[in-house]
């Protein structure tokens, strides 16, 4: 009886052991990802790179699946489906932000910035503590500013080499007071076309130029219908990663904190690439038979007070001031 009734256990320990052994793994977690980068721009790189360490570091509990080249729609359907908790993450630009934000439409006020540096120190410090609380009332969590670049003029007229040579010309700009109001402070007239219809306007002279940066006008082939690059750095802007605020709030305290260091990290691998590209990405427009220039900016920037009153009536007085004395000291 003994024996019997041991071979029953054993017997239903047998029976139980392959449903321990087969039960499946908790399911992982995929975040979608949508940006505006070319495949080959270093903003695509950037992500590819984030995505492999984030998925290694968390071992497979949480994925990423990229959506590059605007596949999800122009970027402000993609920025406005992040929100709405359609796409998780998101690469916009500040000038995308500002529209729910106004603060981010500080930082493409013309000229304001020395060099990359300088950009990054605002970006990374104090202007992060002032925007990310901003942000989350918006629904959107700031993971980190990427790069994009200083912005320039290319044009199929004429050589830029002082503010009236772009007088009377048509350049197309994002929809965006900050670049509308340095373009027409310089005399040209700015007109609003989207970023995926820019390479057939620029091919069939709906406008005279566009201005975007270097790595935007090689990757985009920008260049081909556009005989003069003028390095006029007029503006800066990058992508900043931001995530719905409710996705991360659904994520572990371990996956965001892999999540927000691999951006950070993402962020960097960007912007080193964005500075090595650059002379290269010069160097191949140049020898596709584009002439560059590289104006004095000094007369750029001194035609730029109407720009700074439009910028600062957009932005908000209060908002201007704070961000001019964030530069400022950084400069410092």
């Amino acid at each position: 009886m003994e024996v019997n009734r041991r071979a029953l256990l054993l017997g239903g320990a047998a029976l139980a052991a392959p449903v321990l052994i087969g039960r499946p793994a908790a399911a992982a977690t995929t975040l979608k990802l949508a940006h505006l980068a070319a495949e080959s721009h270093p903003g695509h790189k950037a992500a590819l790179q984030m995505k492999e360490a984030v998925e290694r570091r968390s071992e497979g509990a949480l994925k990423i699946e990229i959506f590059p080249a605007n596949q999800l729609g122009a970027p402000p359907e993609q920025l406005e489906q992040t929100k709405l908790g359609v796409i998780d993450m998101n690469l916009p630009t500040q000038g995308a932000l500002d529209k729910y934000e106004k603060a981010f439409a500080t930082v493409m006020a013309p000229f304001i910035f020395k060099d990359r540096a300088h950009v990054f120190a605002v970006l990374d410090g104090p202007f992060a503590a002032w925007t990310a609380p901003l942000l989350e009332k918006q629904g959107l969590v700031q993971l980190a500013s990427w790069d994009y670049g200083f912005r320039n003029i290319t044009n199929s007229r004429r050589p830029i080499m002082t503010p009236d040579d772009v007088k009377g010309l048509r350049i197309r700009t994002p929809p965006e007071v900050q670049l509308v109001a340095c373009i027409e402070a310089l005399g040209a007239r700015a007109t609003q076309i989207a970023f995926t219809e820019l390479p057939s306007a620029l091919n069939q002279g709906v406008v005279d130029g566009q201005e975007n940066p270097v790595s935007v006008i090689w990757h985009m082939k920008l260049h081909e219908t556009q005989p003069h690059l003028a390095l006029t750095r007029h503006a800066y802007n990058s992508l900043v990663h931001v995530i719905n605020r409710r996705r991360w709030q659904s994520l572990s305290a371990s996956q965001q904190e892999i999540l927000r260091e691999e951006s950070t990290r993402a962020a960097q691998a960007m912007r080193r690439l964005d500075e090595e590209e650059e002379a290269s990405d010069l160097s191949r427009i140049e020898a596709a038979g584009v002439k560059i220039t590289k104006p004095d900016l000094a007369p750029f920037r001194a035609q730029m007070e109407p720009a700074y009153k439009r910028v600062a009536s957009y932005a908000g007085e209060d908002n201007m001031k704070r961000m001019l004395k964030i530069v400022q000291d950084a400069a410092a």
